[in-house]
């Protein structure tokens, strides 16, 4: 029996099932917002019962954190793929192109992602757990990157926190700027290739 022709299994079943609700969760909080998607929607929305969505999930805030593990799972090996090897200046503006290729290419799954993002901000649940996490990565990559190019006595690790939080509060303060304004795109652009700039600055001025 051919491939195409073969019965799914239910892990197969499963899987497709989780991603067209994680599609429809992304569209509901793009045109509603968060507090406006409902375990209901979301499984009508991709095409199934009412209650898969909570059956699946258990509940709205399991659905939310699936969403952020599942974009940023995605993201991160992107961000891989594209520093794999690269070390220093050469690694952060790897990665700066590869966020604003990633704003360009899923918008939709970028906004929910850091939607999410802000308005977890102290909620007191694992969506905020989740951010933290990310947002440490996010963090420990670039210090990473930097103490893998330069010395401990060229650079020490004061200033590649500093560094490394600076990159890390700017594209925050980029992704704000873009969610704002998504049909930007040229400026939004020149604010990764800003932050490229200054980041080259910050690391020769050491």
């Amino acid at each position: 029996m051919g491939l195409a022709n073969r019965r799914l299994t239910q892990a197969e079943r499963t899987e497709i099932s989780d991603m067209k609700m994680l599609d429809a969760t992304v569209d509901l909080i793009v045109s509603r917002g968060p507090s406006a998607t409902s375990l209901k929607e979301v499984g009508l929305k991709a095409g199934y019962s009412r209650g898969l969505a909570s059956q699946r999930f258990g509940s709205k805030d399991n659905l939310m954190a699936f969403v952020l593990r599942n974009i940023g799972d995605v993201w991160l090996q992107q961000l891989k793929s594209a520093t794999v090897g690269k070390t220093g200046i050469e690694a952060i503006h790897r990665a700066l192109d590869e966020h604003y290729r990633f704003c360009l290419e899923a918008p939709k799954r970028v906004r929910a992602f850091y939607t999410l993002w802000f308005e977890s901000v102290n909620a007191g649940t694992e969506l905020e757990a989740i951010i933290e996490k990310i947002h440490r990565r996010r963090h420990q990559d670039v210090a990473r990157w930097i103490m893998a190019e330069f010395k401990e006595t060229d650079i020490n690790s004061d200033r590649t926190d500093i560094i490394s939080s600076h990159f890390c509060a700017s594209i925050i303060g980029i992704v704000y700027y873009w969610l704002t304004k998504p049909e930007d795109q040229e400026h939004t652009k020149k604010l990764h290739d800003n932050l490229k700039n200054t980041m080259t600055l910050l690391l020769q001025e050491r």
